[in-house]
Formats: structure tokens, sequence, C-alpha cells
């Protein structure tokens, strides 16, 4: 479970603890440049006993969305948990196989896929999980067919997306019912004896009966398959999408409720409708690294015009969420958690881009140059989402072992490495 604490009260805010101190961090900047990433062990490998806790009352399977934190040396920390991987390119199977997860401990889920990335996927035994009924022909064409195979379901106008994915007919994912029926039957036809279905319609969504209505909708799709194909699931993934309070008058979600929930409608459908047991999945992301990750960077310099800002040595480059979707990620001061928050402040980054902008108008302690600011719930789709725009390099990221040593688990680029790849 989080811990949380309450600020005094006039600052009217709470946010979970910090996983390290500030002498800590003073010693790390004294090393290493900033901005880096650093993410913690422990509460990763928690938050995955948690989560396998609450489903295990059947066979369970968390794939690891890879494209949250592409990095092996978490992904290992995750198969050492037994977490499987959900992957998406080819370079994502590539850090799949360097962090010793194969077979059907994968999950291949891709659209517009290449050639190589069926064969690599083939090749690695993973579970190909199909976007379209087009994409038949070419994964036969070239890996020929599979032993087991999974189709991507899109349910359309019979279920909502939340407000980040949107509605699902307006998604590019996954195969109407109509299709996902004829798809079924043609692979069956084809020879493919063992099955799996998928969906995905939302993305960190906090309230969890979302995730109950989806499982009960692919449980009784899964019903009707059996009825009228005669085919049996052996894997249902329910999706990712669990969401995390990134604001701090947010609630986590339940996840022992959910599991409950779940539980209750898999004996009421699929048990009484003398189904055989099938794997229950998920393929979270967020939910497992995004708390557990923090950007720590430096305030460099101030400018009051017409409003106040506060430029830091990080920027959009490094973290995207707020500049491009507007997202919260709260900022703490380091040293002065327990100030007053009487100053406001935008917290910007340097590109040549107006909405290179960590927070718009937040409350804040008053901040010097040479403060260290850490910006939480910034483990998934951080790093990963960076660019190089204004010739900004990639950051390092460190792992917080158990033990509290902090380990490098990517270095920082150089302009070597960014200018590499020129031709002149």
């Amino acid at each position: 479970m989080l811990t949380w604490h309450a600020a005094p009260a006039r600052n009217m805010i709470m946010k979970k603890l910090l996983p390290f101190t500030l002498s800590q961090v003073q010693k790390w900047v004294n090393t290493y440049p900033t901005p880096f990433y650093v993410y913690d062990e422990r509460g990763i490998r928690n938050i995955c006993r948690r989560l396998k806790k609450a489903f295990s009352w059947l066979d369970f399977k968390q794939y690891y969305a890879v494209k949250a934190l592409p990095n092996p040396s978490i992904l290992q920390i995750l198969k050492d948990e037994g977490l499987g991987a959900d992957c998406s390119s080819l370079a994502e199977l590539y850090l799949a196989e360097m962090a010793g997860i194969s077979g059907q401990d994968i999950m291949y889920t891709s659209n517009n896929t290449l050639d190589e990335e069926f064969q690599k996927a083939h090749q690695m035994g993973a579970i190909i999980n199909l976007d379209d009924i087009s994409h038949i022909e070419p994964l036969e064409r070239v890996v020929g067919i599979p032993e087991i195979l999974s189709f991507r379901f899109n349910p359309g106008k019979l279920r909502e997306g939340n407000s980040i994915i949107g509605k699902p007919e307006e998604a590019k994912y996954g195969l109407t019912k109509d299709q996902l029926f004829k798809a079924y039957q043609i692979m069956q036809q084809k020879g493919v004896k063992r099955f799996g279905i998928h969906t995905m319609i939302a993305s960190n969504e906090l309230d969890p009966d979302y995730f109950v209505k989806t499982a009960e909708m692919l449980f009784d799709l899964v019903i009707e398959l059996k009825q009228k194909l005669g085919i049996s699931c052996e894997i249902v993934n329910i999706g990712g999408g669990v969401g995390i309070p990134y604001k701090p008058e947010q609630d986590e979600v339940d996840l022992e409720y959910m599991g409950n929930e779940i539980q209750k409608l898999y004996q009421q459908k699929v048990i009484q409708a003398g189904l055989q047991p099938f794997t229950l999945a998920m393929e979270c992301g967020r939910l497992i690294t995004g708390p557990y990750g923090y950007l720590v960077t430096r305030a460099i310099r101030h400018k009051n015009t017409y409003k106040n800002y506060v430029g830091v040595d990080a920027c959009m480059a490094n973290l995207m969420r707020p500049g491009m979707y507007g997202a919260y990620h709260h900022i703490s001061v380091l040293g002065k958690e327990q100030t007053a928050l009487d100053h406001v402040y935008d917290i910007t980054g340097g590109l040549c881009e107006n909405n290179d902008k960590f927070a718009i108008d937040r409350a804040l302690p008053q901040i010097s140059d040479g403060d260290i600011l850490v910006i939480h719930d910034a483990g998934a789709h951080g790093h990963a989402m960076g660019f190089n725009y204004n010739g900004k390099l990639r950051s390092a990221e460190f792992l917080l072992r158990e033990n509290s040593e902090l380990q490098m688990i990517r270095r920082g680029e150089t302009l070597d490495d960014h200018f590499a790849t020129l031709k002149f």
C-alpha cells in the first residue's frame, strides 16, 4: 500500500512520501548532472505483489506494458516478480529478450504491424494478438499458422471509452464484433486450436468498476464464442489503463475491490456456463512503475514579467505529459516540504515552445536558484516519450535499490551520441 502523510494545514495538501531524502539527493546531484530519473525498486516490487494478490483466486498474468518504461533493468525486476511483457514494437521485443522474458510470457499487440515484427514475435514464441482481420494474411505468409492466437476487440458503441482514449468507435485499434467472430472462424478452419481475446478501451482510469464492466463484457463474449463456434479462450486479457493518483486529492484504485468484483462475475458467468478455466490477464504499465519514478531537476533561472517563472534544467523533452496533455504532476521542493505554499509560479523548461511547462500557476514554497525540485509520478510515459528537439539530450536513469544503493541503468546522452547518425 502507498504511504500517505498530511502536510501542515497551511499547505492543505497530501502526497505520498518520497523514497529518498534531501541529503541523499544532494550527494547524487554532486556526482551526476541534473536532470535525471530515479525509480524506486521497493515500490515497484510492492505494487506487483499487491496486484497479483488481488487476483490470486485464479490463474492470473500481468503483462507489463513495455512502452511505459522501456529499460531492461526494470523488466528484470518485473520478471523476478512473475510478470510478463506486453510489447508493441520490434525494439520492445528485443528489450524483453534482454531481460530474459520470452515465450508466452510475452503478448505482442501492435497495429500496422511490419513483417519483421511478426517474425521476431513468432521466433520468441510470443502470443501474437492481431489488431485487425486483414493481418491474418500477412501473418500466415510471414510465419505460418501459430500455435496460439489472440485478437483485439473494439466494442464500438457497446462501451464508452474514457476521456483520454475517447470513443472506441473512433479508435484505430481492434476488430468489430462481427469481424471478431469471422476472424476466429477463419483461424479455426486454418487449424488454430488455442485462442485468446483482448481489449483495451481506457487509459489512466481511476474507477475500479470500469474494469469490472470490461471483464464482464469479455466474459460474455467468451461464453458466446464457446456457444457459437466451440472456441475456448485460454487467455482473457482485459487490458491495462488502471490509473494512478497524480493529484494529491485523488485516491488510488482499489485493486482488492476490483479483484473481488471480477471474481464474483467469473463465478456467476464463466463457471455457471461450464467453461474451462482460463488465464485472466492485464497489461498495466502506468500502475506498475508510474508512481515510483521521479524526475530530479534544479531551479536555474527566475523571470518575472506578466507572470512569475522558475526555469529548471529539465524540459518537455524529458517529460512531455504536462506540455502535451496538460497533465498534472506533483512537484516537491526538497528541504521545503514543510514551508508554506505562498508563491505562485509557472515551472518551465528551456525549449523554444511555450507549452514547455511542468506546472502553470502552481502554489509552491519560495524557490531559489539551485533548489532541487522533484517531479512525482514520472515512472511511466516519462523518459520513454523523450525526444531531442532543440538538440536537448536524453537524461540518465537510475534505480534506487532496496538497499538504498543508486544504480545507473541508462547513462545520459552526449552530443557525440546526438550527432552519431549524421552523414556530414
